[in-house]
């Protein structure tokens, strides 16, 4: 009974974007089989083809989950295009990079980097820090002296396309967000595999000129990224304030454990931000979870979210419902 409650309320549109003999285009009735129990499977927020393939492929070569999700996350983290992410991202108001990232495995082990500049990929220095160290979370100064000490380089992430675009932005300092545009700000990801294990991570740059020392919800862990092996896991995208204040992805979780779907426990996190606002939405929160089955969710409140998927059903680009929409 649960699963038809899960598979009416959900909604995908998928699309094929990579030629791979695994990539295909289905229909809205073929594609919303990707809801159901799939194992191994990643899952993704945005259209991030390139990190859901590289994920994809350490999973169909028998590695485990967490190799797939920080393979997969730095993908993005090297790419000078996207802007909200790594090399390249919007700098802060003062004209500094700086990179936020977490990931966690699925005995419960997490590690996070906060507010690190200079390093390509902080994904990587977040799994130092639960691996080869006793805590759970460096920041700044302290975060970026470890990377050197792992050796790590130093690499100046300030691209000239978002220079020039920080000092147009200087002419009015005005900050105002944009949805779904310059402050979708995160690649969150989340996979199973072939065994069944869970774990996931989380990147950012973070929102464009924010204060300086500024850090939202990405690198938090229940925030931004929960996982529990025996249940599933979920990750955020969007206003991290917002999602900070409800302890977004542990939320979700924990919605899982007590029998709610994937897609369930996503329309609730969200209904649970959109009621702390009282009305005001004029951003954009965007939540995908999966449970231990492999079933997926996603839900959002502005129309713009999507997510990738990646399984032996194919590489999808999904769109999910929104509060807006309905």
């Amino acid at each position: 009974m649960q699963r038809r409650k899960f598979i009416k309320n959900a909604t995908i549109t998928a699309t094929a974007i990579i030629s791979t003999p695994l990539a295909a285009s289905y229909s809205n009735e073929e594609a919303i089989t990707t809801s159901k129990g799939i194992k191994p499977i990643v899952i993704a927020t945005w259209n991030v083809e390139k990190a859901t393939a590289k994920a994809w492929e350490v999973l169909k070569n028998g590695g485990n989950s967490l190799d797939a999700v920080e393979q997969g996350v730095m993908i993005e983290e090297a790419d000078e295009n996207n802007q909200s992410v790594g090399k390249g991202g919007r700098p802060d108001r003062d004209g500094k990079v700086t990179l936020d990232a977490c990931i966690m495995d699925h005995q419960g082990n997490c590690g996070a980097v906060l507010c690190i500049q200079n390093i390509v990929h902080p994904v990587s220095i977040a799994r130092k820090v639960m691996e080869e160290t006793p805590h759970v979370m460096l920041a700044g100064k302290g975060a970026e002296q470890f990377a050197y000490e792992k050796g790590f380089k130093k690499e100046n992430l300030l691209t000239e396309k978002s220079k020039q675009e920080w000092m147009e932005w200087k002419k009015t300092s005005q900050y105002k967000p944009i949805v779904n545009i310059e402050n979708h700000d995160t690649i969150g990801m989340l996979a199973i595999d072939s065994i069944g294990n869970i774990s996931g991570a989380c990147t950012t740059s973070g929102m464009a000129y924010k204060i300086s020392g500024r850090v939202g919800d990405s690198p938090i862990i229940g925030a931004g990224l929960f996982i529990d092996n025996e249940i599933g896991g979920a990750t955020a995208t969007g206003v991290g304030e917002e999602v900070v204040k409800t302890v977004g992805s542990f939320l979700i979780v924990e919605l899982m454990r007590q029998g709610k779907s994937p897609q369930e426990a996503c329309e609730e996190g969200v209904n649970r931000i959109i009621a702390k606002n009282k009305g005001n939405l004029n951003f954009q929160i965007g939540f995908i979870a999966i449970n231990k089955k492999g079933e997926t969710g996603a839900y959002c409140i502005q129309p713009g979210f999507t997510y990738r998927t990646y399984s032996n059903k194919g590489h999808l680009n999904n769109i999910p419902d929104s509060y807006i929409k309905a």
